[in-house]
């Protein structure tokens, strides 16, 4: 049972990424998916939660998209308008409690991790 990120990279500010979270050994359909990310200097802090509903951290609301793709059992993070301070390591996270609002230490299983980073 794992998540696993990729589509990190360097961006120029104003760009665009794509993250995956792609499950194996369990169907995400009715797991809580949760983006989180480490910027440096700070907690690691929750982006975005994506359950029954998705709710998004106020830092990235308007900016980034979770959306969902059962069929491929992946869950992505569209990021838009990309700026200096969205730069650090993005995390998924699966929680087998469909619904958000679990801290983190709640989530049941978490991918490795992919750097962002934004800069001219």
């Amino acid at each position: 049972v794992q998540v696993v990120e990729s589509g990190g990279g360097v961006v120029q500010p104003g760009g665009s990424l794509r993250l995956s979270c792609a499950a194996s050994g369990f169907s995400l359909d009715y797991w809580t998916i949760g983006w989180f990310r480490r910027v440096p200097g700070k907690e690691r802090e929750a982006v975005s939660c994506d359950a029954r509903n998705t709710y998004y951290a106020d830092s990235v609301k308007g900016r980034f998209t979770s959306v969902r793709d059962n069929a491929k059992n992946t869950v992505y993070l569209e990021m838009t308008s990309l700026q200096p301070e969205d730069t650090g390591i993005y995390y998924c996270a699966a929680d087998s409690l469909f619904a958000c609002g679990s801290l983190q230490d709640e989530y049941d299983v978490w991918g490795q991790g992919t750097q962002v980073t934004v800069s001219s």
